[in-house]
Protein backbone atom coordinates (compact mmCIF):
# COMPACT_ATOMS: atom_id res chain seq x y z
CA UNK A 1 0.00 0.00 0.00
CA UNK A 2 2.59 1.98 0.94
CA UNK A 3 4.78 1.53 -2.66
CA UNK A 4 1.27 2.48 -4.38
CA UNK A 5 0.93 5.31 -2.63
CA UNK A 6 4.69 6.55 -3.44
CA UNK A 7 3.81 5.89 -7.27
CA UNK A 8 0.75 7.95 -7.03
CA UNK A 9 2.80 10.78 -5.79
CA UNK A 10 5.60 10.30 -8.42
CA UNK A 11 3.33 10.18 -11.12
CA UNK A 12 3.01 13.53 -13.69
CA UNK A 13 -0.58 14.25 -13.21
CA UNK A 14 -0.21 17.65 -15.20
CA UNK A 15 0.17 15.30 -18.35
CA UNK A 16 -2.56 12.90 -16.90
CA UNK A 17 -4.98 15.73 -16.90
CA UNK A 18 -3.62 16.59 -20.97
CA UNK A 19 -4.39 13.39 -21.84
CA UNK A 20 -7.79 12.91 -20.04
CA UNK A 21 -8.65 16.19 -21.27
CA UNK A 22 -7.89 15.22 -24.75
CA UNK A 23 -9.92 12.18 -25.07
CA UNK A 24 -12.55 13.83 -23.23
CA UNK A 25 -12.82 16.35 -25.89
CA UNK A 26 -12.45 13.80 -28.10
CA UNK A 27 -14.89 11.56 -27.15
CA UNK A 28 -17.48 15.07 -27.33
CA UNK A 29 -16.65 15.71 -30.66
CA UNK A 30 -17.20 12.00 -31.86
CA UNK A 31 -20.66 12.34 -30.67
CA UNK A 32 -20.90 15.99 -32.57
CA UNK A 33 -20.41 13.83 -35.32
CA UNK A 34 -22.57 10.84 -35.91
CA UNK A 35 -25.32 13.06 -33.64
CA UNK A 36 -28.78 12.98 -35.52
CA UNK A 37 -31.47 15.77 -34.64
CA UNK A 38 -34.08 13.94 -35.25
CA UNK A 39 -33.55 10.48 -33.36
CA UNK A 40 -31.65 12.54 -30.52
CA UNK A 41 -29.59 9.84 -29.76
CA UNK A 42 -27.75 9.93 -26.23
CA UNK A 43 -23.79 10.11 -26.20
CA UNK A 44 -23.64 6.62 -24.36
CA UNK A 45 -25.51 4.67 -27.18
CA UNK A 46 -23.49 1.77 -28.36
CA UNK A 47 -25.38 1.49 -31.63
CA UNK A 48 -23.36 4.97 -31.61
CA UNK A 49 -19.50 5.78 -32.81
CA UNK A 50 -19.04 7.60 -29.33
CA UNK A 51 -20.80 4.81 -27.33
CA UNK A 52 -17.88 2.73 -28.33
CA UNK A 53 -15.54 5.02 -28.15
CA UNK A 54 -16.53 5.13 -24.56
CA UNK A 55 -15.84 1.37 -24.13
CA UNK A 56 -12.64 1.86 -25.58
CA UNK A 57 -11.36 4.63 -23.00
CA UNK A 58 -12.81 2.75 -20.35
CA UNK A 59 -10.42 -0.14 -21.10
CA UNK A 60 -7.78 1.87 -22.02
CA UNK A 61 -7.99 3.06 -18.15
CA UNK A 62 -7.59 -0.63 -17.62
CA UNK A 63 -4.05 -0.73 -19.79
CA UNK A 64 -2.94 2.02 -17.60
CA UNK A 65 -3.86 0.40 -14.42
CA UNK A 66 -1.94 -2.53 -15.67
CA UNK A 67 0.81 -0.34 -16.96
CA UNK A 68 1.44 0.93 -13.65
CA UNK A 69 0.91 -2.24 -11.63
CA UNK A 70 4.05 -3.94 -14.08
CA UNK A 71 7.78 -3.73 -12.70
CA UNK A 72 9.12 -0.53 -14.19
CA UNK A 73 12.15 -2.72 -15.56
CA UNK A 74 9.99 -4.74 -17.41
CA UNK A 75 9.73 -2.41 -20.37
CA UNK A 76 13.36 -2.39 -20.60
CA UNK A 77 13.91 -6.11 -20.36
CA UNK A 78 11.52 -7.12 -22.74
CA UNK A 79 11.76 -4.38 -25.06
CA UNK A 80 12.65 -7.11 -27.70
CA UNK A 81 10.57 -9.08 -27.03
CA UNK A 82 7.85 -6.59 -27.58
CA UNK A 83 9.20 -5.62 -30.66
CA UNK A 84 9.60 -9.53 -31.92
CA UNK A 85 5.93 -10.10 -31.24
CA UNK A 86 4.58 -7.26 -32.76
CA UNK A 87 6.82 -7.76 -36.28
CA UNK A 88 5.32 -11.32 -36.61
CA UNK A 89 1.69 -9.98 -35.84
CA UNK A 90 2.02 -7.72 -38.73
CA UNK A 91 3.04 -10.72 -41.08
CA UNK A 92 0.24 -12.46 -39.52
CA UNK A 93 -2.05 -9.57 -40.51
CA UNK A 94 -0.52 -9.59 -44.01
CA UNK A 95 -1.58 -13.29 -44.87
CA UNK A 96 -4.30 -13.44 -42.24
CA UNK A 97 -5.98 -9.79 -42.10
CA UNK A 98 -8.85 -8.42 -43.76
CA UNK A 99 -8.74 -5.56 -46.26
CA UNK A 100 -10.81 -2.22 -45.24
CA UNK A 101 -10.68 1.14 -47.50
CA UNK A 102 -7.57 -0.62 -49.45
CA UNK A 103 -5.24 -1.90 -46.48
CA UNK A 104 -4.88 -5.32 -45.20
CA UNK A 105 -3.69 -3.84 -41.80
CA UNK A 106 -6.66 -5.36 -40.08
CA UNK A 107 -7.83 -8.60 -37.36
CA UNK A 108 -11.59 -8.76 -37.40
CA UNK A 109 -13.63 -10.97 -35.35
CA UNK A 110 -17.30 -10.09 -35.86
CA UNK A 111 -17.66 -6.74 -35.80
CA UNK A 112 -14.46 -6.07 -33.72
CA UNK A 113 -11.79 -4.78 -35.19
CA UNK A 114 -7.88 -4.18 -34.46
CA UNK A 115 -5.02 -2.62 -36.53
CA UNK A 116 -1.57 -3.86 -35.52
CA UNK A 117 0.27 -1.44 -37.30
CA UNK A 118 -0.99 0.97 -34.61
CA UNK A 119 0.67 -0.68 -31.47
CA UNK A 120 4.15 -1.18 -33.56
CA UNK A 121 4.67 2.18 -32.64
CA UNK A 122 5.34 1.53 -28.57
CA UNK A 123 7.33 -1.43 -29.59
CA UNK A 124 9.76 0.07 -31.92
CA UNK A 125 10.09 3.32 -29.63
CA UNK A 126 10.70 0.07 -26.76
CA UNK A 127 13.22 -1.47 -29.27
CA UNK A 128 15.13 1.61 -30.18
CA UNK A 129 15.38 2.91 -26.71
CA UNK A 130 17.12 0.04 -25.82
CA UNK A 131 19.46 -0.30 -28.52
CA UNK A 132 20.66 3.39 -28.25
CA UNK A 133 20.67 3.08 -24.34
CA UNK A 134 23.56 -0.44 -25.00
CA UNK A 135 25.05 1.07 -27.54
CA UNK A 136 26.58 4.06 -26.65
CA UNK A 137 28.56 4.72 -29.86
CA UNK A 138 26.10 3.47 -32.38
CA UNK A 139 26.62 7.02 -34.78
CA UNK A 140 30.30 6.16 -35.11
CA UNK A 141 30.00 2.69 -36.30
CA UNK A 142 28.17 2.06 -39.79
CA UNK A 143 27.35 -1.72 -38.91
CA UNK A 144 25.42 -0.44 -35.82
CA UNK A 145 23.73 2.49 -38.17
CA UNK A 146 22.37 0.00 -40.59
CA UNK A 147 21.03 -2.09 -37.44
CA UNK A 148 19.39 0.98 -35.86
CA UNK A 149 17.67 2.02 -39.11
CA UNK A 150 16.37 -1.56 -39.74
CA UNK A 151 14.83 -1.96 -36.45
CA UNK A 152 12.39 0.96 -37.78
CA UNK A 153 12.60 -0.20 -41.34
CA UNK A 154 11.23 -3.33 -41.14
CA UNK A 155 7.79 -2.41 -39.53
CA UNK A 156 7.84 0.60 -42.09
CA UNK A 157 8.07 -2.16 -44.63
CA UNK A 158 5.55 -4.60 -43.59
CA UNK A 159 3.42 -1.29 -43.10
CA UNK A 160 3.51 -1.04 -46.56
CA UNK A 161 2.84 -4.22 -48.02
CA UNK A 162 -0.62 -3.92 -45.98
CA UNK A 163 -0.62 -0.90 -48.14
CA UNK A 164 -0.94 1.60 -44.80
CA UNK A 165 1.63 4.36 -46.59
CA UNK A 166 0.72 6.52 -44.02
CA UNK A 167 0.76 4.93 -40.98
CA UNK A 168 4.29 3.64 -42.20
CA UNK A 169 5.85 7.46 -42.92
CA UNK A 170 5.40 8.19 -39.25
CA UNK A 171 8.55 6.12 -38.55
CA UNK A 172 10.22 8.88 -40.34
CA UNK A 173 9.37 10.65 -36.74
CA UNK A 174 12.09 8.64 -35.17
CA UNK A 175 15.11 10.48 -36.80
CA UNK A 176 14.31 13.52 -34.74
CA UNK A 177 15.45 11.22 -31.51
CA UNK A 178 18.56 9.62 -33.48
CA UNK A 179 19.53 13.50 -33.57
CA UNK A 180 18.77 14.11 -29.85
CA UNK A 181 21.30 11.16 -29.51
CA UNK A 182 23.98 12.27 -31.69
CA UNK A 183 23.21 11.41 -35.13
CA UNK A 184 24.92 13.83 -37.74
CA UNK A 185 23.20 17.01 -37.89
CA UNK A 186 24.73 17.21 -41.70
CA UNK A 187 23.05 13.78 -42.65
CA UNK A 188 19.68 15.24 -40.85
CA UNK A 189 19.98 18.36 -43.33
CA UNK A 190 20.45 16.42 -46.18
CA UNK A 191 17.44 14.59 -45.56
CA UNK A 192 15.16 17.79 -44.88
CA UNK A 193 16.64 19.16 -48.07
CA UNK A 194 15.92 16.17 -50.08
CA UNK A 195 12.12 16.22 -48.98
CA UNK A 196 12.00 19.99 -49.33
CA UNK A 197 13.06 19.31 -52.83
CA UNK A 198 10.97 16.56 -53.47
CA UNK A 199 8.17 18.79 -52.57
CA UNK A 200 9.59 21.71 -55.54
CA UNK A 201 9.66 19.18 -57.73
CA UNK A 202 5.50 18.79 -57.11
CA UNK A 203 4.77 22.42 -57.72
CA UNK A 204 8.13 23.61 -60.39
CA UNK A 205 8.95 22.52 -63.48
CA UNK A 206 11.56 19.77 -63.51
CA UNK A 207 13.06 21.72 -66.57
CA UNK A 208 13.69 25.05 -64.01
CA UNK A 209 14.60 23.26 -61.26
CA UNK A 210 17.40 21.75 -63.17
CA UNK A 211 18.56 24.76 -65.01
CA UNK A 212 18.46 26.48 -61.29
CA UNK A 213 20.64 23.28 -60.36
CA UNK A 214 23.00 23.69 -63.39
CA UNK A 215 23.16 27.57 -63.47
CA UNK A 216 23.91 27.49 -59.05
CA UNK A 217 26.68 25.01 -59.43
CA UNK A 218 28.53 26.83 -62.29
CA UNK A 219 28.86 29.71 -60.31
CA UNK A 220 30.22 27.81 -56.71
CA UNK A 221 32.68 25.81 -59.38
CA UNK A 222 33.66 29.77 -60.83
CA UNK A 223 34.07 30.62 -57.04
CA UNK A 224 36.02 27.67 -56.16
CA UNK A 225 38.09 27.01 -59.26
CA UNK A 226 41.33 26.48 -58.24
CA UNK A 227 39.83 24.39 -55.29
CA UNK A 228 39.95 21.17 -56.50
CA UNK A 229 37.56 19.10 -53.61
CA UNK A 230 35.13 21.56 -53.71
CA UNK A 231 34.61 21.31 -57.50
CA UNK A 232 34.22 17.75 -56.76
CA UNK A 233 32.32 18.07 -54.15
CA UNK A 234 29.80 20.69 -55.87
CA UNK A 235 29.78 18.54 -58.67
CA UNK A 236 28.70 15.15 -57.39
CA UNK A 237 25.76 17.37 -55.28
CA UNK A 238 24.55 19.19 -58.33
CA UNK A 239 24.35 15.47 -59.92
CA UNK A 240 22.64 14.02 -57.02
CA UNK A 241 20.13 16.76 -56.89
CA UNK A 242 19.44 16.42 -60.38
CA UNK A 243 18.64 12.55 -60.27
CA UNK A 244 16.35 13.09 -57.57
CA UNK A 245 14.51 16.21 -59.48
CA UNK A 246 14.55 13.63 -62.23
CA UNK A 247 13.26 10.48 -60.04
CA UNK A 248 10.25 12.75 -58.85
CA UNK A 249 7.98 11.43 -61.53
CA UNK A 250 8.80 8.33 -61.98
CA UNK A 251 8.05 7.80 -58.27
CA UNK A 252 4.37 9.59 -58.58
CA UNK A 253 3.78 7.93 -61.56
CA UNK A 254 5.17 4.59 -61.31
CA UNK A 255 5.19 3.19 -58.15
CA UNK A 256 2.70 5.30 -55.98
CA UNK A 257 -1.08 3.55 -56.26
CA UNK A 258 -3.43 5.86 -58.02
CA UNK A 259 -5.19 6.68 -54.85
CA UNK A 260 -1.91 8.13 -53.58
CA UNK A 261 -1.49 9.73 -56.46
CA UNK A 262 -4.86 11.32 -56.10
CA UNK A 263 -3.53 12.71 -52.34
CA UNK A 264 -0.87 14.31 -54.67
CA UNK A 265 -2.92 15.66 -57.15
CA UNK A 266 -4.95 17.19 -53.99
CA UNK A 267 -2.28 18.74 -52.28
CA UNK A 268 -0.86 20.70 -55.34
CA UNK A 269 -3.78 21.57 -56.94
CA UNK A 270 -7.40 20.57 -54.78
CA UNK A 271 -9.49 23.07 -57.42
CA UNK A 272 -8.34 20.80 -60.18
CA UNK A 273 -11.24 18.14 -59.39
CA UNK A 274 -12.84 19.61 -56.60
CA UNK A 275 -16.05 16.71 -57.16
CA UNK A 276 -13.49 13.81 -57.06
CA UNK A 277 -9.83 13.74 -55.49
CA UNK A 278 -9.89 17.11 -54.29
CA UNK A 279 -13.48 16.57 -52.22
CA UNK A 280 -11.96 15.78 -48.77
CA UNK A 281 -9.31 18.34 -48.96
CA UNK A 282 -11.82 21.41 -50.14
CA UNK A 283 -14.77 20.24 -48.47
CA UNK A 284 -12.62 20.27 -44.86
CA UNK A 285 -11.60 23.81 -45.76
CA UNK A 286 -15.23 24.76 -45.99
CA UNK A 287 -15.85 22.87 -42.43
CA UNK A 288 -13.50 24.29 -40.62
CA UNK A 289 -13.69 28.28 -42.49
CA UNK A 290 -17.45 28.37 -42.04
CA UNK A 291 -16.89 28.10 -37.97
CA UNK A 292 -15.62 31.69 -38.07
CA UNK A 293 -14.44 33.07 -35.02
CA UNK A 294 -16.48 31.35 -32.18
CA UNK A 295 -18.06 28.66 -34.33
CA UNK A 296 -21.52 27.42 -34.93
CA UNK A 297 -22.08 26.08 -31.31
CA UNK A 298 -22.01 22.00 -29.80
CA UNK A 299 -24.01 19.72 -32.60
CA UNK A 300 -24.95 22.48 -34.57
CA UNK A 301 -22.04 22.04 -37.29
CA UNK A 302 -24.36 21.84 -40.90
CA UNK A 303 -21.18 20.26 -42.53
CA UNK A 304 -20.72 17.81 -40.06
CA UNK A 305 -24.40 16.45 -39.98
CA UNK A 306 -24.65 16.36 -43.88
CA UNK A 307 -21.85 13.98 -44.02
CA UNK A 308 -19.50 15.98 -46.63
CA UNK A 309 -16.14 15.54 -44.58
CA UNK A 310 -15.70 11.64 -45.38
CA UNK A 311 -13.92 10.23 -42.12
CA UNK A 312 -14.54 13.38 -39.79
CA UNK A 313 -14.68 11.28 -36.62
CA UNK A 314 -11.30 9.31 -37.12
CA UNK A 315 -8.99 11.13 -39.89
CA UNK A 316 -10.97 14.63 -40.29
CA UNK A 317 -11.88 14.89 -36.68
CA UNK A 318 -10.42 18.59 -36.54
CA UNK A 319 -13.03 19.46 -38.99
CA UNK A 320 -15.59 19.52 -36.20
CA UNK A 321 -13.94 21.54 -33.75
CA UNK A 322 -12.91 24.05 -36.79
CA UNK A 323 -17.01 24.17 -37.65
CA UNK A 324 -18.41 23.97 -34.03
CA UNK A 325 -15.72 25.63 -32.33
CA UNK A 326 -14.39 28.19 -34.46
CA UNK A 327 -10.86 29.36 -34.46
CA UNK A 328 -11.18 29.96 -30.79
CA UNK A 329 -11.35 25.83 -30.38
CA UNK A 330 -8.67 25.29 -33.18
CA UNK A 331 -6.65 27.64 -31.30
CA UNK A 332 -7.59 25.80 -28.05
CA UNK A 333 -6.90 22.32 -29.12
CA UNK A 334 -3.47 23.26 -30.48
CA UNK A 335 -2.48 24.77 -27.34
CA UNK A 336 -3.19 22.03 -25.65
CA UNK A 337 -1.25 19.48 -27.98
CA UNK A 338 1.52 22.01 -27.73
CA UNK A 339 1.61 21.73 -23.99
CA UNK A 340 1.32 17.97 -24.13
CA UNK A 341 4.27 17.51 -26.21
CA UNK A 342 6.36 20.17 -24.16
CA UNK A 343 5.54 18.31 -20.99
CA UNK A 344 6.57 15.21 -22.39
CA UNK A 345 9.47 16.75 -23.98
CA UNK A 346 10.23 17.89 -20.46
CA UNK A 347 9.52 14.54 -19.05
CA UNK A 348 11.94 12.96 -21.13
CA UNK A 349 14.78 15.33 -20.90
CA UNK A 350 15.32 14.76 -16.97
CA UNK A 351 15.19 11.06 -17.25
CA UNK A 352 17.97 9.41 -14.85
CA UNK A 353 18.64 6.25 -17.54
CA UNK A 354 19.84 6.20 -21.24
CA UNK A 355 16.47 3.89 -22.20
CA UNK A 356 13.73 6.53 -20.13
CA UNK A 357 15.10 9.37 -22.04
CA UNK A 358 14.93 7.88 -25.46
CA UNK A 359 12.13 5.94 -24.86
CA UNK A 360 10.36 9.66 -23.94
CA UNK A 361 12.11 11.85 -26.93
CA UNK A 362 10.66 8.43 -29.37
CA UNK A 363 7.08 9.34 -27.72
CA UNK A 364 7.20 12.93 -28.45
CA UNK A 365 8.35 12.29 -32.05
CA UNK A 366 5.53 9.77 -32.83
CA UNK A 367 3.29 12.62 -31.37
CA UNK A 368 4.31 15.32 -32.68
CA UNK A 369 4.48 13.83 -36.04
CA UNK A 370 0.77 12.48 -35.66
CA UNK A 371 -0.74 16.19 -34.32
CA UNK A 372 1.25 17.82 -37.54
CA UNK A 373 0.33 15.72 -39.91
CA UNK A 374 -3.36 15.38 -38.68
CA UNK A 375 -4.08 18.63 -38.73
CA UNK A 376 -1.82 19.94 -41.35
CA UNK A 377 -3.59 17.31 -43.99
CA UNK A 378 -6.92 19.05 -42.97
CA UNK A 379 -5.86 22.35 -43.87
CA UNK A 380 -4.58 21.50 -47.21
CA UNK A 381 -0.46 21.98 -45.82
CA UNK A 382 0.01 17.86 -46.11
CA UNK A 383 -1.39 14.93 -48.86
CA UNK A 384 -4.03 12.86 -46.85
CA UNK A 385 -2.18 10.21 -45.64
CA UNK A 386 -4.77 8.71 -43.28
CA UNK A 387 -3.40 8.83 -39.62
CA UNK A 388 -5.27 9.88 -36.46
CA UNK A 389 -4.90 12.68 -34.04
CA UNK A 390 -3.93 11.38 -30.61
CA UNK A 391 -6.45 10.73 -28.09
CA UNK A 392 -8.98 12.15 -30.20
CA UNK A 393 -10.00 10.63 -33.32
CA UNK A 394 -12.11 7.28 -33.08
CA UNK A 395 -11.00 4.26 -33.27
CA UNK A 396 -9.89 1.39 -30.44
CA UNK A 397 -6.53 0.70 -31.93
CA UNK A 398 -5.36 3.83 -32.02
CA UNK A 399 -6.81 5.13 -28.76
CA UNK A 400 -5.22 2.01 -26.63
CA UNK A 401 -2.12 2.75 -28.54
CA UNK A 402 -1.19 6.16 -27.82
CA UNK A 403 -2.38 5.02 -24.29
CA UNK A 404 0.06 2.72 -23.92
CA UNK A 405 2.79 5.10 -25.38
CA UNK A 406 2.16 7.91 -22.94
CA UNK A 407 1.63 5.72 -19.73
CA UNK A 408 4.90 3.60 -20.24
CA UNK A 409 6.67 6.64 -20.54
CA UNK A 410 4.43 7.90 -16.94
CA UNK A 411 5.52 4.86 -15.69
CA UNK A 412 9.26 4.97 -16.28
CA UNK A 413 9.15 8.74 -14.96
CA UNK A 414 7.81 7.99 -11.85
CA UNK A 415 10.55 5.42 -11.13
CA UNK A 416 13.35 7.50 -12.65
CA UNK A 417 15.52 8.17 -9.17
CA UNK A 418 15.78 4.01 -9.02
CA UNK A 419 17.36 3.82 -12.44
CA UNK A 420 20.53 3.35 -13.74
CA UNK A 421 22.17 6.84 -15.52
CA UNK A 422 23.05 5.66 -18.83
Amino acid sequence: MRESNQLVNRLDWGTIALYLLLVALGWLNIYAVVYDVQADQSIFDLSLRSGKQLVWIIAAGVLITTIMLVDFRFYSSFAYFFYGGVILILIFVLLFGREIAGSKSWFAIGSFRMQPSEFAKFATALAVAKYLSTNNRVFYNLKSQLTLFAIIGLPAILIILQGDTGTAMVYAAFVLVFYREGFSPLLLGIGIAAVILFVLTLFISQVYLIIAVVVTAFLLIGINSRKTKRIIGISVTAVAVISLVVSVDFFVTDILKPHQQNRIKALINPDGDPMGYGWNVTQSKIAIGSGGVWGKGFLQGTQTKFDFVPAQSTDFIFCTIGEEHGWTGSAVLIILFVWLLYRVTIIAERQKSGFARIYGYSVAAILFFHFAVNIGMTIGLFPVIGIPLPFFSYGGSSLWAFTILLFILLKLDAHRLQMLTR
